[in-house]
């Protein structure tokens, strides 16, 4: 722990007109109203105060703040009064201590009016005087350093509220090296796994590049010595919770990632960063439309510095920043870069009078002041602060006032899986500010968002390429093989169930299980998933279980030319006729629900179609409706779930092309467009330019704003209706575009 004497001697190193005694006194008084306190990690309390003063002292504050940071939880957490601190401190140190202590408390988790009035709080404190926020970032600082002493089921909330609140308002003020190291430290806590892969594969790129890194650094470094320019140049890399960011919100793979590593030049003067960039685009090609010049144009942070990216040295893609001393410290520290001393009871200067009040960080805080002033409700006020402390974000409510944060561009998909997965997988809608609106709507700033669920939803396919965070992409993508799995996993149990009657060999799992490693599968459902999928014959399966088993194949049947028909035995062990292709056009088109012919089906009984359809390509079973014929259905349609327990009326077909004929079949599609004048034409339009032909369309939903359609559609095969769902889906107007049961 930090002695009395190296704190003093701290700030002296860069403040040697210190007040000692104002120190001295702070120590004092806060190690002895703490006294036996201890912390949640055992250490004594004070060591807490004292940490937050020595942070303070690397961002070169005045001892006054210093003070407040000692002081700063002792009317809240010991028998110290407001009263008792005026008399020994000054009343304007006395407000201090009072301001933090009202701020404690802000909850990110509370209520949205509560949450309202302490955000309210903490801004007008730091509106007062900006100590207050630098006293409250450092103190959060500390405790996030410390969070693994803390309960864990307090320890994810600290660390949400870090992320949500506290980090975004260290950036806005201009406090990057906080921000980031906040975000770190939030990241850690809050997904640990993602946190350690990703600190792992930086790990290995930075030993793998070390060589490179250096070899940039040192050309840099002699060419700006060459031309008489001095210039510290340094390295830096992507900290992981920038890395995950963009992976996340661009779907990115780590290896996709091109700016990992980048220099950053430190020059004396703004000018010496334009005659730096000159030495550098003469010697260097450049990457067009990388170059960003946030010395004229600062950043709302106050950030300044020139962002270009040159092909360097080897041939690499190098990003370098260029920024003055100055530049360098306002971007790590933001307003605490400017060194507040108190000047003799007359206020605050800077080296540059006035420069806090006129930073861009200030005016923001000072228009969320004036919001105040025009008296807006608690939520109106929480909603329009947020929304401007989160400009890099979309921040919208659930409709309890629950706070959710997501990358621009989100859905009301991307809502409800940050809200949770089993809200996500089970999304079928959604209500904005009230109004049913398209899954697809880009989500804004304030939105309050209440998802509609039903227990029988599965997330489409198509959902992947409407989100954009990763959390919502990777929960689509297991939810939607989870149901195929379990759908092939189904259809596999009854093909072996009867192709084990057949053979008069009963059928057990546990059987199943102890030839696992004969099939190559790690588990049974692995094996019924391939039986169901086609992968893996049921034949393999059974010689699999029973050795001895010998098979009897039946002789392989004849066409006959003459009659155009020959017989085939199916997976079911029944004996159907089809068409051959020696078989006349006539014959080929004797029932219109048999136009195609079907492998495994008879000419015999009718055969249709189910209502929405199947095409060429659709992996198809027929049912036996006795009395009425077979009806084909296409492998992943829900309607099979009706005859589960009817594995008599389950037949093994398959399509029997002609290559020679040409011949369009029915695919029922649904089609969400927004209600705008000329978007029915625009979906009939691409319709007909790819060939394919409207049966029927009917619309099953309609909204002020949206409308539902379904379409009996004609295409040739499916290929030919993939590929014209891609287009309807490209339509501007189009929300969405999928294939029934598809």
């Amino acid at each position: 722990m930090m002695r009395q004497y190296e704190l003093v001697e701290r700030v002296q190193r860069y403040k040697p007109d210190v007040d000692e005694a104002l120190l001295n006194k702070a120590y004092v008084y806060s190690m002895q109203k703490h006294g036996h306190q201890t912390r949640a990690s055992g250490d004594p309390y004070f060591s807490h105060p004292l940490e937050v003063a020595a942070i303070l002292t690397d961002m070169h504050l005045d001892e006054a703040t210093i003070a407040v940071a000692l002081l700063h939880d002792t009317i809240e957490d010991t028998s110290a009064t407001r009263q008792e601190i005026d008399e020994m401190f000054g009343p304007e140190t006395g407000k201090l201590v009072e301001g933090l202590t009202k701020i404690d408390k802000l909850d990110l988790v509370s209520k949205k009016a509560a949450q309202a009035e302490n955000l309210r709080k903490l801004l007008l404190a730091i509106s007062d005087d900006i100590r207050v926020l630098l006293v409250k970032l450092a103190d959060r600082l500390h405790n996030m350093r410390t969070l693994e002493h803390v309960p864990p089921d307090k320890r994810e909330r600290i660390a949400e509220e870090t992320m949500d609140i506290y980090a975004p308002l260290a950036g806005r003020m201009g406090m990057q090296g906080m921000r980031e190291e906040l975000e770190e430290l939030a990241f850690r806590t809050l997904n640990p796994e993602a946190h350690r892969t990703v600190t792992e594969r930086l790990r290995e790129l930075q030993e793998k590049n070390s060589g490179i890194v250096a070899e940039i650094e040192t050309a840099l470094s002699d060419l700006f010595e060459k031309k008489g320019i001095t210039a510290k140049v340094e390295s830096r890399q992507k900290k992981p919770w920038s890395v995950f960011r963009k992976m996340e919100a661009k779907a990115l793979s780590f290896e996709q990632l091109s700016d990992i590593f980048g220099f950053r030049i430190v020059v004396p003067t703004a000018e010496d960063c334009y005659r730096a960039l000159g030495v550098i685009h003469t010697n260097w090609n450049t990457v067009p439309g990388r170059f960003k010049d946030y010395i004229s144009t600062p950043k709302q942070n106050d950030y300044r510095s020139i962002h270009t990216t040159i092909v360097g040295p080897s041939r690499q893609r190098v990003e370098l920043q260029i920024r003055s001393e100055d530049m360098h410290r306002v971007a790590d520290y933001g307003v605490a870069a400017h060194s507040l001393y108190k000047d003799n009871g007359s206020g605050y200067t800077a080296r540059n009078p006035d420069a806090i009040r006129e930073t861009n960080a200030y005016a923001w805080l000072r228009r969320t002041i004036e919001s105040l002033a025009e008296g807006d409700n608690p939520e109106d006020f929480l909603d329009n602060t947020k929304l401007e402390l989160f400009h890099d974000q979309v921040f919208c409510f659930t409709p309890k006032g629950r706070l959710i944060a997501l990358p621009r561009g989100a859905t009301p998909i991307d809502f409800a899986y940050a809200v949770h997965t089993d809200v996500g997988d089970t999304c079928v809608g959604a209500k904005v500010n009230g109004r049913i609106m398209p899954l697809i709507t880009e989500l804004k700033n304030g939105d309050e968002v209440e998802i509609v669920r039903s227990k029988t939803q599965v997330p489409p396919s198509a959902w992947e390429s409407v989100v954009v965070t990763g959390k919502a992409r990777s929960a689509i993508r297991r939810a939607t093989k989870a149901a195929l799995r379990k759908q092939f996993s189904g259809l596999g149990m009854r093909i072996l169930e009867r192709s084990f009657d057949r053979a008069e060999k009963p059928f057990d799992k546990d059987k199943l299980k102890a030839v696992l490693h004969r099939l190559a599968r790690k588990d049974v459902d692995d094996v019924l998933t391939a039986v169901g999928r086609g992968e893996l014959p049921s034949q393999d399966v059974l010689r699999a279980v029973y050795p001895e088993h010998q098979e009897e194949r039946a002789a392989t049947p004849k066409a006959t030319r003459d009659e155009g028909w020959f017989n085939l035995r199916n997976a079911a062990g029944m004996i159907f006729r089809i068409p051959g292709r020696g078989s006349s056009r006539k014959d080929r088109h004797k029932k219109q629900e048999a136009a195609l012919p079907i492998r495994g089906a008879s000419d015999d009984l009718p055969v249709r179609f189910a209502p929405e359809g199947a095409v060429p390509g659709d992996r198809i079973v027929g049912i036996v409706q006795p009395g009425s014929g077979i009806t084909i259905y296409p492998i992943q349609s829900p309607a099979l779930t009706a005859y589960d327990d009817q594995p008599d009326r389950w037949i093994d077909v398959r399509w029997d092309t002609d290559p020679d004929r040409k011949e369009r079949f029915g695919a029922r599609i649904n089609v969400t467009a927004i209600n705008e004048p000329g978007s029915l034409a625009e979906i009939t339009e691409v319709i007909a330019a790819n060939d394919a032909n409207i049966h029927s369309l009917s619309m099953v939903r309609t909204a002020p704003d949206f409308t539902e359609m379904q379409i009996d559609l004609e295409v040739w095969d499916l290929k030919h209706l993939n590929r014209l769902l891609g287009q309807l889906r490209n339509i501007g107007s189009v929300n969405s575009a999928r294939r029934v049961n598809g």
